[in-house]
């Protein structure tokens, strides 16, 4: 057979593998519907909200369907937040972390994309050896001592017959979303738990000065009672009474100081930096302003905004891939190879006529008894498809639960910030009459005891209440998914970003 023959030959049975090549065993993935639900909570959600006159107080609308910024953090309109993020988005050491397992797993699938190919390798060897006439069977006889040089090329290739190669890939695939997606996840919990916790040392700050103030106009009456016990207008049970009162408030200024030094360290480990840097500039509940309008993304669209449902697709994604490779493996294997070379006893002679060397061959590998090895992990591999399932049924769930609760809350919190207003305004008012009353003797030193005790759990309520508004929208735009898929790029990786991409 001349070459032109061989070659046209060899062509043809390419050309045959690879269209047997076309098949593969296994399930092909379907991504699972979104759920057939037409809303979040069992009621129906108010336009809007309650509103307070304080600040934080005004009334936020709910907006069903609206998009959500990409970064939505700025809706809080505070400069030193949105340049504390933009810091933690860049020396956070969590988000780096995910950053490389995300370039990790994208590393293995173009390794896995080699096992696709032919493999091709070149050899070169140079052999000196003696043989005996014994080899030949001429005992006796005058052996021989010479160098052998030898060049060939090498070339293998796995037909991919029912797709073990190919699902092994998709398997790879699927790894590198998994790890997509949990970058995105920590890319929105890293921005959250900034949002949260400034929102937090803000509250404390504002506990704390309101504690302040509380503790001087304690002191002051404390100032007041110790005049008329001198003039002997009270008695002393009344003057250690508001002396035990100006301590006991005191008494709650070191753990408000304590969580505000432990807030603030946190901050700093968010934004990449060691305690003593700390973070920048405090913030304060006047320094932020409390989004108008709340964006709900609809029910359906839910599944491809929140990064961990997203995850947990790709992980089902990577099971039925799995369930694939272990199907392929209990079938046949071809495998065709060849090599094409030079040998001579001379380097000289490695290019010279006559000196060529080669070969053609398939092989095919059948398991026919593995101990019930292959059976067991296509098994196992079916087994690990029904977990996925079920995982990503818990996460769809969650998430479901995640963002009904943060929209009742929402509204409980407009509800509560108004009624706290209602209540530390009464109490002032109450307080201030006290005072008056108990000046002229009109009220027990018990009755001014109770306004003042009254006032200072209401002026603290109104703050927690306030922050709690704040707080709780940040948490409504992390269950929603925070708009990762408005981004440009998925967390600084340079991949383009879309919500409804496979």
């Amino acid at each position: 057979m001349n070459l032109s023959k061989r070659l046209r030959t060899s062509i043809a049975a390419t050309g045959l593998a690879l269209l047997l090549a076309g098949c593969a065993v296994g399930p092909d993935f379907q991504r699972p519907p979104a759920p057939d639900v037409q809303g979040y909570t069992a009621k129906p959600l108010p336009a809007k909200t309650a509103a307070a006159d304080v600040p934080g107080g005004q009334a936020q609308a709910f907006k069903p369907g609206a998009d959500i910024p990409a970064q939505w953090w700025t809706l809080f309109h505070s400069k030193t937040l949105n340049a504390l993020i933009e810091r933690a988005l860049k020396a956070n050491p969590d988000l780096q972390a995910a950053q490389a397992s995300l370039r990790q797993a994208r590393e293995n699938v173009y390794a896995g994309e080699g096992t696709l190919m032919p493999s091709i390798d070149a050899k070169g060897s140079v052999t000196r050896q003696k043989t005996t006439g014994s080899q030949y069977g001429r005992p006796g006889s005058a052996g021989s001592l010479y160098t052998l040089y030898n060049a060939s090329v090498d070339v293998s290739y796995g037909i991919d017959l029912f797709g073990y190669d190919r699902r092994l890939l998709e398997s790879l695939e699927s790894q590198a979303d998994v790890q997509r997606f949990q970058l995105e996840a920590a890319y929105l919990t890293l921005t959250s738990n900034v949002v949260t916790t400034a929102v937090q040392e803000a509250s404390l700050r504002a506990q704390i000065a309101a504690t302040e103030e509380i503790i001087a106009s304690e002191q002051r009456q404390q100032d007041i009672l110790q005049q008329q016990y001198d003039a002997g207008a009270v008695s002393l049970n009344d003057v250690l009474a508001q002396r035990t009162t100006v301590a006991q408030s005191q008494a709650t200024l070191p753990p408000l100081q304590k969580q505000l030094a432990s807030v603030q360290n946190q901050l700093a480990a968010l934004a990449g930096n060691f305690p003593g840097q700390g973070h920048g500039e405090a913030f304060d509940l006047s320094g932020l302003q409390l989004p108008a309008e709340l964006p709900v993304s609809l029910p359906s669209k839910l599944v491809a905004q929140r990064p961990d449902i997203r995850a947990a697709e790709a992980q089902l994604h990577d099971a039925s891939a799995k369930v694939g490779v272990a199907t392929a493996a209990m079938l046949p294997e071809l495998t065709l190879s060849g090599s094409y070379g030079t040998v001579g006893t001379r380097a000289a002679d490695l290019f010279t006529p006559g000196s060529e060397i080669w070969n053609l061959g398939a092989g095919l590998l059948q398991p026919i008894f593995r101990g019930g090895t292959l059976l067991h992990q296509r098994r196992a591999a079916v087994a690990g498809y029904d977990k996925a399932a079920a995982q990503y049924r818990s996460a769809v769930l969650n998430a479901f639960r995640d963002v009904a609760d943060t929209l009742r809350a929402l509204e409980s919190d407009a509800d509560a910030l108004a009624a706290q207003t209602r209540a530390e305004q009464a109490a002032a008012d109450s307080l201030d009459l006290a005072k008056e009353q108990f000046k002229v003797g009109a009220i027990s030193y018990l009755a001014l005891l109770n306004a003042q005790k009254a006032y200072e759990q209401a002026r603290i309520g109104l703050v927690q209440a306030q922050a709690t508004r704040y707080a709780d929208t940040a948490a409504l735009f992390q269950s929603l998914g925070g708009g990762w898929w408005n981004r440009n790029d998925d967390a600084g990786t340079g991949v383009q970003n879309t919500a409804d991409s496979d």
